[in-house]
């Protein structure tokens, strides 16, 4: 057992240095400092750096779970989402996904849309995650990203019918270097909600998962925050302020609330493996998405 630790230490300080198994949440880096007071949607940014925890090489292997139905989502307020040539009953959706590490797919996140793929084989789910960014610097790219503005003429974007937003993590566990309060979280957050719904796209917006188990950042007060931003998305379905909610902190909890199901989390226990995102991904699609083409 010893020999395993000392094995898994340097396994994970060698993907550190490289880089090559790195899951992209940063939280409480001082580089994020500049990143204080971001300017208006409409201005593009590049991604900032961050200080990151190494991603394992690989989960231990979990028990196979049956598909969850999300607790407090509703399909019916998503709106539609048809094409002329689509198939009759089926609707052909183009759908776009903001978010951090857990949506990157160059940080081993964004696995619940390939998930999505594969059930809509002719819909499109465009994966606009970035590992270690905060919601202020989502916000900064999203009309580039997302609406396309200013315009590229050889990369024109599609017109998205949804929008996926799942972030905060990094933003709570910045609260002391880059000064995040939940207002300002809150604040970023409805920024993308209406610059999306303003262009008629519906928004589905993700509570963040429970990420207790994530020592090096996580505590009570963190928590707390954590707890509170998520209360404040699920009003905003309620509020008509985004089209749906899917809660997934008690979607992904299992006998502790504040923490990962161990079925579904890396050993860093803010990470979701591949069982995780299957969970995700399949709430999304029963929800929200089931009569996709």
């Amino acid at each position: 057992m010893a020999l395993l630790r000392v094995l898994a230490a340097l396994l994970g300080a060698a993907a550190l240095a490289f880089g090559a198994a790195d899951p992209g949440l940063g939280c409480s880096e001082p580089t994020r400092l500049a990143e204080r007071e971001p300017p208006p949607a409409s201005a593009p940014a590049a991604p900032g750096a961050s200080t990151q925890e190494a991603m394992p090489t690989a989960p231990p292997p979990e028990p196979s779970v049956s598909p969850v139905a999300p607790p407090g989502a509703t399909a019916s307020s998503a709106g539609t989402a048809t094409a002329s040539e689509a198939s009759p009953g089926k609707r052909r959706y183009v759908v776009a996904a903001m978010g951090d590490s857990l949506t990157d797919a160059h940080s081993h996140g964004g696995k619940y849309l390939e998930l999505l793929r594969e059930r809509c084989p002719h819909s499109r789910f465009d994966n606009y995650g970035v590992g270690g960014e905060m919601v202020n610097q989502m916000r900064r790219r999203f009309a580039r990203d997302v609406l396309g503005e200013p315009p590229v003429a050889d990369d024109p974007k599609p017109a998205y019918t949804h929008l996926i937003v799942l972030g905060g993590i990094n933003d709570i566990c910045s609260d002391e270097s880059a000064l995040r309060s939940n207002r300002k979280i809150e604040a970023d957050l409805s920024e993308m909600y209406r610059a999306a719904r303003g262009r008629g796209i519906h928004v589905v917006a993700l509570t963040m998962p429970p990420w207790g188990g994530f020592k090096r950042y996580y505590n009570a007060r963190r928590g707390g925050s954590t707890r509170e931003v998520n209360d404040w998305i699920r009003r905003q379905e309620r509020e008509h302020a985004v089209d749906a909610v899917l809660d997934i902190y008690p979607l992904l909890s299992c006998g502790h609330a504040s923490m990962l199901c161990p079925r579904y989390a890396w050993p860093d226990q803010v990470h979701w493996n591949a069982e995780g995102h299957r969970i995700v991904g399949e709430a999304l699609y029963q929800a929200l998405f089931a009569d996709c083409e």
